[in-house]
């Protein structure tokens, strides 16, 4: 098939009158050409039925036509049926084919040397979305080394303070705040916190919000009711003997749990041991999953616009790499973040703080 493309080429530059470079150059759009010498070169194709490869015409633009996505490998976990990946990915795909963009998803192993330029290097993608990053030494350098290199990502709900990268976030530090200050107004004085590792801002942000609205309510942040996960539904249902025997000394009335999995977990975990939340104590997520709507009892979230984030990092992007400048709704802020939304259910709103 290659080889019929080449003797097509050279049949088009002798019956137009011109070289192959020139066949090329007018073909793939790669350099200008005079007006006439493109005439007749399209001319000479449309007789002979000569069409380049989208491959060639990629090379030839320096573009891929492919946006990458970095997400975590995360062994034995299923990536795709979370919530929080789908919807993200799924806003991504969605911005990218109306760009004419295809997206190409790239597992990136904890233990693996950040090499994110190679990307770039071998033309296989013209920008990147980074998913899961973790504020660490290595990841921190890796990014640093691609905006000095100017090549366009964009991270998602990781933010770097201080650092030149654009960021697309939902605002956690609100979310926090409104989760923790709807259990204080449901009579809760003794809030619990399930949260999620700190090398995510994410999980700092919510702490941030957490103690912010204990703060104004006039109540001490103390450290010994902040509890660590890591985002499963696993650590929620680990952290779940030592909140019950929390919850039945009096000493907890609320539970702020920092994603929905934490959440189930941790309500699966408390109904074993015979305690109800929304009865024996207050329990809100975060996410608003599908899944917060199938628990018993229903449990109350903090709505994040997982699919409106992955549109806005995708638009972000594809604006920049298509003519160099940013398109109409590519955002100038470095940060860019996405409000949250309260959803009160059955977990929070049933209990009653005993007297």
């Amino acid at each position: 098939m290659q080889e019929e493309g080449l003797i097509l080429r050279k049949e088009v530059a002798k019956l137009a009158g011109v070289s192959e470079a020139t066949v090329s150059r007018v073909m793939n759009g790669a350099r200008p050409v005079r007006e006439a010498t493109r005439r007749k070169v399209l001319e000479a194709a449309e007789r002979l039925g000569y069409v380049p490869s989208a491959l060639a015409q990629q090379f030839a633009r320096k573009r891929s036509g492919n946006i990458g996505v970095i997400v975590p490998y995360v062994p034995k976990v299923r990536l795709f049926s979370t919530y929080y990946f789908s919807e993200i990915l799924s806003g991504i795909g969605e911005a990218a084919q109306q760009r004419g963009y295809d997206m190409l998803l790239m597992f990136r192993s904890p233990y693996e040397a950040r090499d994110y330029e190679r990307l770039y290097r071998t033309r296989k993608v013209d920008a990147c979305v980074m998913l899961g990053s973790q504020d660490t030494p290595g990841e921190l350098e890796a990014l640093a080394r691609l905006a000095e290199a100017d090549h366009p990502f964009v991270l998602v709900n990781q933010r770097f303070d201080g650092a030149p990268f654009g960021t697309v976030e939902a605002d956690h530090e609100q979310g926090g705040y409104e989760a923790t200050r709807h259990l204080l107004g449901r009579g809760c004085r003794r809030i619990a916190l399930l949260n999620g590792p700190l090398v995510y801002s994410n999980s700092a942000d919510r702490l941030t919000g957490y103690r912010r609205a204990l703060a104004e309510a006039g109540l001490p942040a103390d450290p010994g009711l902040c509890y660590a996960g890591n985002y499963s539904r696993t650590s929620g249902a680990a952290a779940a003997p030592a909140l019950a025997e929390a919850i039945a000394q009096g000493r907890v009335d609320g539970v702020f749990a920092a994603n929905d999995r934490m959440a189930i977990g941790l309500l699966q975990g408390l109904r074993e041991r015979g305690l109800l939340p929304g009865a024996d104590v207050a329990l809100i997520g975060y996410d608003d999953s599908e899944a917060a709507r199938l628990t018993e009892p229903q449990l109350s979230s903090v709505a994040v616009p997982f699919h409106a984030l992955g549109v806005r990092a995708a638009q972000r992007l594809l604006g920049r790499t298509a003519d160099g400048s940013p398109a109409d709704d590519a955002s100038p802020v470095l940060v860019e973040k996405l409000p949250v939304q309260l959803v009160a259910r059955a977990s929070s709103l049933t209990y009653t703080p005993s007297v």
